[in-house]
């Protein structure tokens, strides 16, 4: 049996490509459906090229958000799946939507967490003066950026800083990070821990390839 995996973008699809490139089709876990709240976001184009199937939300074709995730989750329940992956994905999902993910849904947070939630993390990042900023993978929860933290990833920021060159560096480090938590999740190594619903626990042997 596969682990089925809907991602949802809004953009480029760079992480949805390295999901692709370096998931989709391994042991046994396959990228089922790509939906979109922008019908000309290139990783619709991406998941096309891979034969993947697509869906596009855009909020205006509903009365509200509340309804158009309605139809997004119904939509992703059809497809029977596993996990639900937030690759760069730019609208705030409903508290619904999330109630009926709970635990199936992740995203990737260009920074520390819980150090810069929200948007324009790498500036915040950068206005704080950080030594150490990085990448952080995370359930999603019904507040901004604050679901258990399943795995992250530092490094050093430079000073004077380019946001430019900071992106680049974020970017490289999602592309291996985001696969490397779904490959987990489908090895079933990943827990909430019991006592503290706030921390996860990993299998460290299902941990392959990891830092």
């Amino acid at each position: 049996m596969s682990y089925r995996l809907a991602v949802l973008v809004s953009g480029e699809g760079t992480n949805l490509q390295a999901i692709l490139d370096t998931v989709h089709g391994h042991e046994g876990v396959e990228v089922v459906c790509v939906g979109s709240n922008k019908p000309q976001a290139r990783g619709l184009r991406r998941a096309a090229d891979a034969g993947v199937e697509t869906g596009v939300f855009e909020s205006s074709a509903f009365a509200d958000r509340a309804a158009r995730d309605v139809a997004m989750g119904d939509w992703l329940e059809e497809h029977e799946v596993d996990l639900v992956v937030l690759a760069g994905f730019m609208e705030i999902l409903s508290a619904d939507f999330i109630h009926r993910f709970e635990r199936r849904l992740i995203n990737v947070h260009p920074s520390l967490l819980p150090a810069f939630p929200g948007i324009r993390a790498i500036e915040q990042a950068i206005d704080a003066g950080v030594r150490v900023s990085g990448v952080t993978v995370h359930f999603v929860d019904v507040e901004v950026d604050s679901g258990p933290i399943i795995l992250q990833q530092a490094f050093e920021l430079p000073y004077p800083a380019e946001v430019d060159a900071i992106e680049d560096a974020i970017h490289a480090i999602e592309h291996e990070l985001l696969p490397r938590a779904v490959k987990l999740l489908a090895r079933g190594a990943v827990h909430v821990d019991p006592d503290n619903p706030r921390r996860v626990l990993i299998e460290e042997r299902a941990d392959v390839g990891g830092h």
